[in-house]
């Protein structure tokens, strides 16, 4: 879809041209995130922006010209929150992607969205900081998208969610105005908490222009351990008996047999590809070496077929590696992929996992899982010929299926990747009416005529 001539009058008029792009074709490369079955529209036009004044500017002009805003970060989301809607100003921050400042002696900095969470982490860990949230697009996704779907990653269990970390924030509302949130102090009581209503919304309140976060001292090198289980409630009893007693692991991953088995059959890294399960733990801090050998100890009293550990940051990488190489494992079979998560009460992740498989079995689907033990978080991986629509239509409805799984056992849909156009459907059976009512309320009071990113997240 051509760019309509009012609106790139409108644009025109208040943007430098190197901002506005109308080719199709590279319209198109930033259409998309990287969500399976959420189809993009045709974006009317792509503007690019370097800074919150040439936000508010397209901002304006959208207005003037009647056409809705998506904006975009790195476009490494799963739900299709970024995908753009017909005749729609296709917002990329990308060019926004400058660490303002970094604030040692309060331990915050301010950054633009478009920064990358990598660059990020490096440059705070200068300063002997850390920048904790790591979703697994780490090296690639950005700050803005992550504060904007709330991203969570491997070492939540100990340091949280974006959310944990988000001070304040810069946003452009759907008016044009620009609001400042949160204060630059350690505390603050004053208003409401308007920050952490942006956190998590997916663009559809306004556009996160800055961001202050908050930075916590670099910890040291973590104490590792690997724990193989021949049953999977075997696996359940060890991560709830760790946390009764009181540990607290900074990583706890879990990977299924059928993730063993791809990862050795493409990287020939020894692993035991007879167990049902993999548990991969961290501890960090200045009793990491003795958490880990007490959890090792734990493993072992809870029917560890193998356990081992490591205090050797190089050697605890190692490991960790056989968890960062999930995906791409799966992506050499040359098929489609659809990850799910979802996530559970830990205690209830024994059921969550054993009923994946029964799904996986009963629709006769490739249904390998990895996940976030530690905090009950889960990532099924719906694997398939994306040309046969028979089996198109079995991944549907066993996607579905782990949905209503997770919701039963107490859970959640949408742990850490957010909702989008994916999961849109499922909200109303995990959030009530009264308060789906306040939060369109919310979003009404913001953008009056649904301008930001209409069809996404509610």
């Amino acid at each position: 879809m051509a760019a309509n001539s009012q609106l790139l009058l409108e644009l025109e008029a208040r943007l430098d041209p190197e901002c506005i792009q109308s080719d199709v074709d590279v319209i198109a490369a930033y259409a998309q995130d990287r969500a399976v079955f959420e189809g993009a529209g045709s974006a009317a036009v792509l503007v690019m922006p370097r800074s919150t004044a040439e936000v508010v500017a397209t901002v304006e002009a959208a207005t003037s010209a009647g056409v809705p805003i998506v904006p975009r970060g790195a476009g490494t989301g799963l739900t299709g929150a970024a995908n753009a809607t017909d005749g729609c100003v296709l917002l990329s921050l990308h060019r926004m992607n400058q660490i303002l400042e970094i604030d040692v002696i309060n331990r915050m900095c301010r950054v633009q969205p478009g920064v990358i969470n990598s660059d990020l982490k490096d440059a705070v860990a200068k300063h002997d900081l850390f920048y904790p949230p790591d979703p697994a697009s780490f090296e690639m996704s950005s700050v803005g998208g992550n504060v904007a779907t709330n991203a969570g990653g491997l070492c939540c269990v100990k340091y949280g969610v974006t959310r944990d970390y988000v001070v304040g924030l810069e946003v452009v509302l759907a008016s044009g105005a620009v609001i400042r949130t949160g204060r630059r102090t350690l505390k603050s009581t004053t208003g409401l908490d308007l920050t952490g209503l942006f956190v998590g919304s997916e663009g559809v309140l306004g556009v996160i222009t800055e961001i202050t976060l908050k930075l916590v001292p670099a910890p040291p090198p973590p104490a590792t351990a690997v724990a193989y289980f021949d049953q999977l409630p075997h696996a359940g009893e060890t991560i709830v008996e760790v946390f009764k007693r009181g540990y607290e692991p900074s990583m706890m991953e879990i990977l299924d047999r059928a993730s063993l088995r791809q990862v050795d059959a493409v990287y020939n890294m020894g692993l035991d590809v007879e167990a049902a399960c993999l548990l991969l733990i961290q501890t960090s801090g200045d009793h990491a070496s003795a958490s880990i050998e007490a959890i090792a100890s734990i493993c072992r009293a809870t029917g560890a077929t193998y356990v081992a550990h490591v205090d050797d940051p190089a050697e605890g990488e190692m490991l960790v590696e056989v968890r960062r190489r999930v995906w791409p494992a799966f992506e050499r079979l040359g098929k489609a992929m659809l990850p799910e998560d979802v996530a559970v009460p830990r205690q209830h992740l024994p059921e969550l996992m054993a009923g994946i498989v029964a799904i996986g079995e009963r629709h006769e689907l490739e249904l390998p899982t990895i996940g976030h033990a530690g905090d009950g978080n889960m990532h099924p991986l719906l694997i398939f010929n994306g040309e046969d629509e028979n089996e198109v239509d079995r991944v549907k409805t066993a996607f579905a299926e782990i949905v209503k799984l997770a919701l039963s056992l107490g859970g959640t849909i949408a742990a850490e990747h957010g909702v989008g156009t994916l999961k849109r459907a499922f909200v109303s059976e995990e959030i009530g009416p009264t308060e789906l009512g306040a939060m369109e309320a919310i979003r009404a009071a913001l953008d009056p005529d649904r301008r930001f990113n209409p069809g996404k997240k509610l």
